[in-house]
C-alpha cells in the first residue's frame, strides 16, 4: 500500500469514529432534551448538574460510589455516587444533590442518568415536587428520610420522579471504583 492509501484509510477510520461519537452524543442530548421538556424541574436539574456528565467531576466534588441498585420487580437506579457532607447537612439545593446516579455501560463507561436529593427533615419538596418518604428500617441502613429522584438525563416510563427506571440496568456493573 502506498502512502496516499494509508492516509485515506486513516482518514476514513477517523471519520467513522467521529460519526459514531457524534451519533452517541446526539442520542444522549435528545433523551435529555425530551426529559427536560416534560418537567421544568428536570430542566433546572440538568442546567445545575450537567457538570456530572463526566463522573470525574463527581469524584472531584467528594462523591463516592456505592454498588449498583436494582429493583426487585425490574429496572434499576444505577450506581449512586453519594456526597456524605451533603447527606449530613439536610439542605436541599438543586445544584448540590446528595447522590448522582450513573448507568454502567457495556464498554465500562458510566452514563449520567439522574440525581437524588435526600433529607431527614420533612415533609420535603423541591420546586413544589414532594419527596418520597422512606421509613426505618430500610435497605440503606439509614434512619427515616425523604428522597426525590430526578431522571433528568434518561427518560423513565414510570415517571421523572420514580425511584426505579425500567430502562436502566446494572447488568454491566462491576465493583465501584473511585
Amino acid at each position: 500500500m502506498n502512502m496516499t492509501s494509508n492516509f485515506c484509510i486513516r482518514l476514513l477510520t477517523a471519520a467513522a469514529v467521529l460519526a459514531a461519537c457524534t451519533t452517541f452524543a446526539r442520542a444522549h442530548q435528545e433523551d435529555a432534551a425530551a426529559v427536560s421538556g416534560d418537567s421544568p424541574l428536570a430542566g433546572k436539574v440538568q442546567a445545575a448538574n450537567s457538570r456530572f456528565l463526566d463522573v470525574k467531576a463527581a469524584t472531584a466534588e467528594g462523591y463516592a460510589p456505592i454498588p449498583c441498585a436494582s429493583g426487585i420487580t425490574g429496572g434499576a437506579m444505577g450506581i449512586h455516587y453519594v456526597n456524605g457532607q451533603y447527606l449530613k447537612d439536610d439542605a436541599i439545593d438543586v445544584a448540590k444533590p446528595e447522590a448522582v446516579m450513573y448507568e454502567p455501560m457495556a464498554d465500562g463507561t458510566l452514563k449520567l442518568v439522574a440525581v437524588e436529593y435526600i433529607t431527614s427533615k420533612g415533609p420535603a419538596s423541591l420546586d413544589g415536587q414532594l419527596f418520597n418518604f422512606n421509613s426505618a428500617p430500610n435497605r440503606y441502613g439509614l434512619g427515616p428520610f425523604y428522597e426525590l429522584h430526578v431522571w433528568a438525563w434518561k427518560g423513565n416510563p414510570t415517571g421523572i420522579f420514580a425511584d426505579m427506571n425500567p430502562k436502566v440496568s446494572c447488568e454491566h456493573a462491576t465493583a465501584p471504583t473511585q
